[in-house]
């Protein structure tokens, strides 16, 4: 860089500042002094080194940034303010409802790939990014700003792991190490040289900042980008509220927007030296081959017999490898359990597509989410446990409106010998509150492969259910399963129950010993338990007495029975939930569910009583 370029870059970072100050003060709310550290090294980033179209922020070959110290927000917005994107009236309107310069950035800005805020999340889903780029033969890099106070995070490990182990060396971490947290100062303060041997021992790359407002050192080092082919790590040590004389390395600031007063005195001294950086010339992107990532016409058709005993989790990898054949979006995650999901049926066929992310369900998720964002349709699978590690992930990737496919096996006290721990048994509620989710729990093969098909259609977040036992084939090569269907699969009268999975046949075991006691009974499997298949219930609960009966291999609290009297309280209907209520303990599926009042013995007492 010339010099010139050097003092623009720092009046560019000036301007940075003035604008996060007036949005915020604008605003009354937000975290200036933490846009005021990062200001240098974003400048250098978005106006003197990232190969990127400010005018298309989703092109395919752009580099990626990712914030994931989202509470900085307004110093992303301000960069693509002066980059020309975003209006520089429109900062005044930081976090203003109807506004989408939010307080935290999402998607619904186009520069957003992922929502970020909930700290230690953005490098998980930048590894995915990274791996998607070398998967693709795509040369963008993808950038992750993250907080020292957010290294604490043991998600930020798990995914320096990851990379490392990967070498992607198209990834790079920047660290603001500012030395400030929220309530007092960051666990090593300014002692860089931890995280330096940390990111070190999970075989990155390290570079330091000594001065991370330094824009000559800032740009002689992200001109080492690519150097080998490990990630590099970029220890920036930052001042919390740098150049502003009153914040600069002040503590008690954390998240106090500046008032007027102070904010002219702040502008009065950064103005000086503040530059635009509306027309500075920006590094064009590649124009490499764009991947293929278009939906297939259709998929391979399928073929069962009507009796096989087949366990939805093995259909689920026969599915898989069947879909990814025709549909070259489609990668498989896994959490070191393939052979237990059969995911490993994919990972055999396609290990060009394959990820292993090994025990480490924060990060295997976040690393689904990034290939998301590029197009990929990413299914990860680990036991359904497991996946509550990672609810917070799971959360942020419903307000990120991501492209996310989650199989979890071994669900319920059906799993037998195994114990409580390997149980899921709150899957249902955890991914029932998901915003845009959809909650799938088949009970055949059949259904179970033409549920994916119907996921990988269909963008957003889909958790699919699978089960450890064998279970008979009920269903049809033929017969279509809508996300948000049911079948009603017996017709009676005495009273409607509702199942899915492996309790469904308990239910179909009832139904045959009641009615060779005269009763008949209705039973449907409500095989999309979100979105629930409210009509069909309701139209099957009004020709029997207005009574429903759930049945399920869960918790009571969220799950299968609280979806459907959700639905159909305010209809009148009386619904009788039975599930697994009270600690299970190991031992033979079938004693469990007998023990715990889901099998059909259980079922026919139940409506008996009634």
């Amino acid at each position: 860089m010339i010099e010139t370029d050097i003092e623009l870059l720092k009046g560019i970072a000036n301007q940075l500042r003035i604008h996060s100050i007036t949005a915020t003060t604008a605003a009354g709310s937000g975290h200036p002094t933490s846009c005021l550290s990062a200001a240098d090294v974003v400048a250098a980033l978005f106006f003197g080194h990232m190969k990127y179209d400010a005018k298309n922020p989703h092109f395919y070959n752009n580099d990626r940034f990712i914030l994931s110290k989202g509470h900085a927000a307004p110093l992303l917005y301000a960069a693509w303010a002066e980059n020309g994107f975003v209006p520089v009236a429109e900062l005044a309107k930081l976090r203003q409802f109807g506004n989408d310069l939010e307080g935290h950035p999402t998607p619904r800005l186009a520069f957003a790939d992922v929502a970020t805020g909930s700290l230690g999340q953005g490098l998980g889903v930048g590894v995915g990014m990274a791996l998607a780029a070398k998967q693709d033969k795509l040369d963008y890099n993808t950038y992750v700003l993250l907080g020292d106070g957010e290294i604490a995070e043991g998600a930020v490990w798990e995914a320096a792991n990851l990379a490392g182990f990967y070498k992607l060396s198209n990834l790079i971490a920047i660290v603001d190490a500012n030395r400030l947290g929220q309530s007092q100062a960051t666990m090593f303060g300014h002692d860089i040289n931890i995280y330096v041997k940390r990111f070190e021992a999970f075989g990155w790359r390290v570079e330091t900042l000594d001065d991370g407002h330094d824009m000559e050192e800032i740009m002689e080092v992200l001109s080492g980008v690519g150097l080998d082919e490990r990630p590099l790590a970029i220890i920036a040590k930052t001042y919390k509220g740098a150049s502003v004389s009153f914040l600069q390395d002040k503590d008690g600031w954390h998240g106090k927007p500046l008032n007027k007063e102070e904010a002219a005195q702040a502008i009065a001294e950064l103005q000086p030296s503040a530059k635009s950086g509306l027309g500075v010339a920006i590094p064009a992107p590649t124009a490499l081959p764009a991947p293929n990532l278009a939906a297939p016409a259709s998929y391979a058709a399928i073929s069962y017999k009507l009796g096989d005993q087949i366990a939805t989790r093995e259909a689920y990898g026969t599915a898989l490898a069947r879909l990814g054949e025709a549909d070259q979006r489609i990668n498989a995650l896994d959490g070191d359990t393939k052979n237990s999901t059969f995911a490993d049926k994919f990972f055999k066929k396609f290990p060009e597509r394959s990820t292993e992310c090994f025990i480490a369900e924060q990060n295997l998720v976040a690393v689904a989410v990034g290939f998301g964002t590029r197009g990929h349709v990413p299914f990860a699978s680990t036991f359904a446990t497991f996946f509550t590690r990672a609810a917070d992930q799971i959360r942020v990737a419903g307000i990120s409106t991501a492209n996310l496919k989650l199989v979890g096996s071994h669900v319920g006290i059906s799993i037998g010998e195994d114990g409580p721990s390997q149980m899921a048994l709150e899957d249902i509620a955890m991914m029932r509150a998901v915003q845009g989710s959809s909650v799938l729990y088949p009970a055949d093969a059949v259904a179970t492969e033409k549920l994916l098909e119907e996921m990988a259609k269909t963008r957003g977040i889909q958790f699919l259910r699978t089960s450890r036992p064998k279970t008979p084939v009920i269903y049809g090569n033929d017969e279509k399963f809508p996300i948000g269907g049911a079948k009603v699969l017996r017709e009676g009268t005495k009273v409607t129950i509702v199942s899915a999975g492996v309790t469904l046949f308990e239910a179909l075991k009832a139904a045959d010993i009641l009615k060779a006691e005269g009763v008949t009974v209705t039973v449907i499997d409500a095989y999309s338990v979100k979105p629930l298949a409210k009509d069909v219930i309701l139209a099957a609960a009004k020709k029997t007495g207005n009574t429903v009966i759930t049945v399920e291999d869960h918790y009571p609290e969220g799950g299968l029975g609280d979806a459907v009297a959700g639905e159909l309280s305010s209809e009148g209907i009386k619904v009788h939930k039975l599930a697994v209520n009270g600690l299970p303990r190991s031992g033979h599926a079938a004693e469990l569910m007998a023990a715990f009042g889901i099998d059909a013995a259980a079922i026919v007492k139940k409506v008996k009583s009634l």
